[in-house]
C-alpha cells in the first residue's frame, strides 16, 4: 500500500462498523497453508521497488505455468511505458474461464514495494514474520497481497475447485502514485462484475472509500549573487520557498487542514537547491501534495499553496528591484471515491469475512489505493487487508494468522457464488 511520492499512505481510519448477523464459520474454506507461507516468504525476499517489478512478475508467471495455466491466458500491458518513471514491466493479468455460471470476479494486488524493503530477508519469529536485516522493511506491503491472490489461483488449479470466470490482476507502481492501475489496459480485465483489492491492514477491514490526491512540483527561480561580496544583488530562491512554507504553516494550509468544516491534508515533502554557502541560491525545486475527500476543497488547498509561493516571490527583492519567479507543474494522482453501502463487491466481501469467523468492518482511507483508479475505470473495488503491520518502516511485520485468514477470504470470494 502507497509511500506516495500514493502516494504516502496514511493509515485508514474506521468510520463504520457493519451491522450484520453473528459471524458464521465455514470450515470448508481450507487451503495449503504450507504452500501459501512459502509463497509469501519467497515474494517478500524478491527485490522489486516501483519500476523494478520484473522479477516479481516472472515469479508469478512461473508459478502459474507450473500449475497448468496456459501461456496465452497470462498477459501483460504497457502501463510502465505510460508512467512518469517508466519501468521494467507492465501490469500482469491472468484470466481463468469459469466452470460455474456467474459474473466475472477480479482479485488484485500490487507487485511493488517501497525502496526501504529492497534487501529484505524475511524470517519467522513466533506468530509474525519480520526482516532479519534491521536496516530494511519486510515488504509485506504488498507481497502478502500478491501471495494471497496467487495462492487463490494455485489452490483452484490444485483442487479443481468450481468457480465463476475469474481475472487475477497484479499492477505495478502502486507506491508512486498508483501508476499501474492508472495506466492499466482495462480491456484485458474483461469487465469484472465484482472486484477485490488485497493490500494492507487486518483481514476483517474492508476499505470502501479513499481520499483523492494532487501532487505538484514547484520551481522557484531567484537571482544568483556572491553571498559575501554582494548579497543584496541576489534573490534567494531558498528565502522565497521558506517564506511560502512559513505562511502555509501559519495560516493553517500545511499538515492537517481544517477550514469551515472541511478537512484535508497538505505537505511540502521535498526541497532541493543550493550549491554553496557563499552563493545566493538561484533555484529551488520543491515537491508538494494536497489530499481531501472533497475535490473542491482539495482545489482550494492547491490554490493556497500556489498563492503562498507567488506572494513570497513578490516579497523578496534585490537592491535593484529584481524579483524571483515561481512555476507549478501538477496533476491529480487519483480521485476520491466511496462505494455504495449496497455495492455488490462490498456485500460479497462482508460475506467472505463472516465465513471465516470475523466481523467485517468498513473503513475509509486517507491514502490512495489502486481501488481509486479501478473505481474511476468503472470497476468498483473494495480493498481487504492481509495482516501487514507498520508498513513503510523497518519494523514492518506480517501477522501470519491474519495472512491465512486473508487466503481463506480470497478463496471464498473466488469460488462462492451465493
Amino acid at each position: 500500500m502507497a509511500q506516495r511520492p500514493k502516494s504516502s499512505k496514511i493509515a485508514p481510519t474506521l468510520f463504520k462498523a457493519t451491522r450484520n448477523p453473528a459471524p458464521r464459520e465455514k470450515s470448508s474454506i481450507e487451503f495449503d497453508r504450507k504452500r501459501a507461507f512459502e509463497l509469501v516468504m519467497d515474494l517478500m525476499a524478491i527485490p522489486g521497488s516501483s519500476g523494478h517489478e520484473a522479477a516479481v512478475a516472472s515469479y508469478i508467471t512461473s508459478k502459474l505455468r507450473q500449475a497448468g495455466a496456459p501461456a496465452a491466458a497470462i498477459r501483460s500491458d504497457t502501463a510502465h511505458k505510460k508512467s512518469p518513471i517508466a519501468g521494467q514491466v507492465g501490469n500482469l493479468v491472468f484470466r481463468m474461464p469459469g466452470s460455474l455460471r456467474g459474473g466475472r470476479r477480479m482479485l488484485m494486488a500490487h507487485m511493488d514495494t517501497v525502496p526501504i524493503c529492497v534487501g529484505s530477508r524475511p524470517k519467522r519469529k513466533g506468530n509474525v514474520v519480520q526482516s532479519a536485516d534491521p536496516r530494511t522493511g519486510l515488504g509485506a506491503d504488498n507481497r502478502a497481497g500478491v501471495a494471497v491472490v496467487l495462492n487463490t489461483a494455485l489452490e483452484i488449479f490444485k483442487r479443481k475447485l468450481p468457480h465463476p470466470p475469474l481475472v487475477f490482476f497484479w499492477p505495478v507502481q502502486e507506491e508512486v502514485g498508483l501508476q499501474g492501475a492508472r495506466c492499466a489496459r482495462v480491456r484485458l480485465l474483461a469487465r469484472p462484475k465484482l472486484a477485490f483489492n488485497f493490500d494492507g491492514g487486518t483481514a476483517e477491514k474492508l476499505t470502501v472509500a479513499a481520499t483523492g490526491g494532487y501532487r505538484m512540483q514547484i520551481d522557484v527561480q531567484g537571482v544568483a549573487a556572491h553571498a559575501g561580496g554582494a548579497p543584496e544583488q541576489g534573490v534567494s530562491a531558498i528565502a522565497i520557498a521558506s517564506l511560502a512554507i512559513a505562511r502555509l504553516v501559519r495560516d493553517g494550509w500545511h499538515g492537517l487542514v481544517e477550514k469551515d468544516g472541511r478537512t484535508g491534508t497538505a505537505n511540502v515533502g521535498v526541497v532541493r537547491g543550493g550549491l554553496a554557502t557563499n552563493v545566493v541560491t538561484d533555484h529551488v525545486e520543491l515537491h508538494a501534495e494536497a489530499r481531501s475527500h472533497d475535490a473542491k476543497f482539495r482545489g482550494q488547498i492547491v490554490s493556497a499553496i500556489q498563492q503562498a509561493f507567488r506572494d513570497a516571490a513578490a516579497e523578496v527583492r534585490s537592491a535593484s528591484g529584481k524579483r524571483g519567479k515561481v512555476r507549478f507543474d501538477g496533476r491529480t494522482d487519483y480521485e476520491a471515491f466511496k462505494l455504495a453501502d449496497d455495492d455488490p463487491s462490498v456485500l460479497a466481501a462482508e460475506r467472505a469475512v463472516r465465513s471465516v469467523g470475523l466481523k467485517p468492518i468498513r473503513a475509509v482511507s486517507n491514502g490512495g489505493l489502486d481501488a481509486n483508479w479501478m473505481t474511476a475505470h468503472g470497476i468498483p473495488t473494495v480493498s481487504l487487508g492481509c495482516g501487514q503491520q507498520n508498513i513503510h518502516t523497518t519494523s514492518e511485520c506480517l501477522d501470519i494468522a491474519a495472512f491465512e485468514r486473508a487466503c481463506q477470504i480470497a478463496l471464498h470470494l473466488a469460488t462462492d457464488v451465493e
